[in-house]
């Protein structure tokens, strides 16, 4: 089981922030797009990073924690799926707290709205 111990950490981080989508309504998955052009960016410059580091020597993972599946560059799969699982725990979490708190951020519809109606007058 300690080959699992990277996931289990994962699993961890899904499970204490997936259930804001829907306790909150924040819509995070509806607004895929965006999410994706949240992620995405962070993920491959840490990939980048990390396959850097891994080929000069200055990185490691213990294969006794990871599952032994890897990418190219010997970057296991356990560490891409890190950079997907914790922007996206931290996304859901600003977002629960923004609809409690009544934040508008990015591109709302209601921050667009108030810019439609100057423009109409």
């Amino acid at each position: 089981m300690r080959h699992l111990t990277y996931v289990g950490v994962l699993l961890f981080c899904v499970l204490g922030s997936v259930w804001l989508e829907y306790a909150f309504r924040t819509r995070v998955f509806r607004r895929w797009l965006r999410l994706l052009l949240t992620i995405a960016p962070v993920a491959a410059i840490f990939v980048g990073w990390d396959l850097y580091a891994i080929s000069r020597g200055h990185w490691s993972f213990d294969p006794d924690q990871t599952t032994g599946l890897t990418l190219g560059g010997g970057l296991p799969v356990d560490e891409l799926l890190f950079f997907i699982v914790v922007p996206l725990a931290s996304v859901l979490a600003f977002e629960a707290v923004r609809s409690t708190r009544g934040w508008p951020a990015g591109d709302d519809s209601t921050t667009d709205e108030p810019a439609r109606d100057e423009a109409k007058s």
